[in-house]
């Protein structure tokens, strides 16, 4: 779902957007620069929880552990 945000901005700013992204992909790319810092939160929260779960870690180190032997007979 999308919600409309409406900004003001230097001229200067608004005419170099147009100019230089095009004026149909501002959204697109005030979306992009904005995305990481807004769901940085989230994703640190979603590993802080994955970490507390004991079994899944257990089983992500067996898997590890199983596959580094893999790199090591790999030619460089």
């Amino acid at each position: 779902m999308q919600k409309k945000l409406i900004i003001k901005v230097d001229a200067r700013i608004y005419d170099g957007l147009h100019r230089v992204v095009g004026r149909r992909r501002v959204r697109r790319l005030l979306e992009s620069l904005a995305r990481r810092p807004v769901t940085r939160r989230d994703l640190e929260a979603a590993y802080r929880q994955m970490a507390k779960d004991e079994a899944r870690e257990a089983e992500a180190l067996e898997w590890a552990d199983a596959t580094v032997g893999d790199v090591a007979d790999e030619t460089r």
